[in-house]
């Protein structure tokens, strides 16, 4: 307490350690060269975490089917039954978001699929992952490609596939008048319904081309020579599942489709945006230009959240992402356990957001509009390579 100055009372100790706690999310990453390495944490993670049993995974799509079957059963059966019309209008939307729910983890196990973490049988692993990615309108294939080049590329403001943010100077002319509450909440309710379909059949908010790049043609830029059979193969079982539901329209009603399937689908299609979103906009996260990036501190460059309840439905997918960015092989029901023994490793270089989800949504919304370089007062910068999102025009 010498030198004239002032004990701080436990108080305020707690109170500074709690503010400490409520900012540290938002600091930013560290950009310098890890002091540890891939095999390092490989290595901090039990071997078991690595092993995939293709009959668990099978139990996880079971359960997975199981809770939609009953939750299709009840309104089938039990929702038209309800006496009372109000109450039928209300169970109405309790169904779409619990089913909704649900196929998101259908849809998590699927991704897996494609990440060759459901079994050690590549083959197993793309029939399951087809048939699951085909009826909730997926193109197993050609999403798997694309996706894997944004494993691949994550980071990188060149090569990555998807939410890759523009430097201030390649806005649309209009971005900066959509800056405001009213634009955020009309750009987030845009890419929450219709930015999946967008980014699939004309590549919305995705890597640009030198041409038209979509999801559906086997021709397109996206695609090499060597996949462009498999990706037939998904348009056939995207036709397959789009003639069921035609059928089904004819047999019974559009509204009838629309009420059993179209919204809860719609749902797994906002599920997904918004979890891809968030785990990839953070203002703590940076992003490289292509003399900077490098994979492993671009893999890094990804954050965890905290769904509630919801992330034992998502299959941890939600926050055990920067595992699943580092060993994309490893299966989910192994990721919790992976990401507690490499935390300590990670140090400052791993983040987790335990900010509630919707609050997220709306700061990132609201912070993440573009990025730039990081700037200094004497207007040097050591890591010029190296960019943070920004929202000031």
């Amino acid at each position: 307490m010498g030198g004239g100055g002032r004990m701080r009372s436990r108080s305020e100790e707690v109170q500074g350690s709690g503010q400490q706690l409520k900012d540290a999310p938002l600091r930013r990453v560290p950009v310098e060269k890890p002091p540890f390495t891939l095999s390092q944490l490989k290595k901090a993670i039990p071997p078991h975490c690595f092993h995939r049993f293709a009959l668990r995974s099978f139990a996880y799509v079971v359960h997975d089917l199981l809770i939609v079957s009953g939750l299709l059963l009840l309104a089938l059966y039990a929702i038209p039954a309800i006496p009372s019309a109000t109450l039928r209008l209300a169970a109405w939307p309790v169904y779409w978001v619990l089913q909704g729910c649900v196929l998101t983890g259908v849809w998590v196990i699927a991704h897996e699929c494609g990440h060759h973490a459901f079994s050690d049988s590549s083959t197993l692993d793309d029939v399951v992952g087809l048939v699951l990615h085909s009826f909730l309108l997926v193109p197993y294939f050609s999403w798997k490609y694309s996706h894997r080049r944004h494993h691949s590329n994550t980071g990188s403001l060149d090569r990555d596939e998807v939410f890759v943010p523009k430097p201030k100077s390649q806005l649309a002319w209009f971005s900066k008048y959509l800056n405001n509450p009213p634009g955020r909440f009309l750009s987030l309710f845009i890419s929450l319904t219709l930015g999946w379909p967008l980014y699939l059949a004309f590549n919305v908010s995705g890597r640009p081309y030198p041409r038209f790049a979509c999801h559906f043609d086997p021709y397109g830029p996206i695609y090499s020579d060597r996949e462009r059979a498999q990706i037939f193969i998904s348009d056939v079982g995207i036709l397959s599942v789009s003639y069921l539901l035609y059928r089904l329209v004819a047999s019974f009603s559009l509204s009838w489709v629309i009420c059993i399937y179209g919204v809860p689908l719609l749902i797994v299609n906002g599920f997904l945006v918004l979890i891809t979103y968030l785990q990839h906009t953070h203002p703590s996260l940076p992003h490289y230009d292509g003399d900077e990036w490098d994979w492993f501190r671009g893999a890094l460059a990804t954050v965890d959240r905290d769904y509630g309840v919801l992330n034992r439905v998502f299959h941890n997918i939600t926050d055990t992402h920067v595992a699943h960015h580092l060993f994309s092989t490893m299966p989910h029901y192994h990721a919790m356990e992976a990401t507690k023994a490499i935390k300590p490793i990670l140090g400052d270089y791993y983040r987790y957001d335990p900010t509630p989800v919707w609050r997220a949504m709306w700061r990132e919304a609201r912070e993440c509009v573009f990025v730039e370089p990081e700037s200094t007062d004497d207007n040097s910068n050591p890591n010029k390579g190296v960019f943070w999102y920004s929202n000031k025009f």
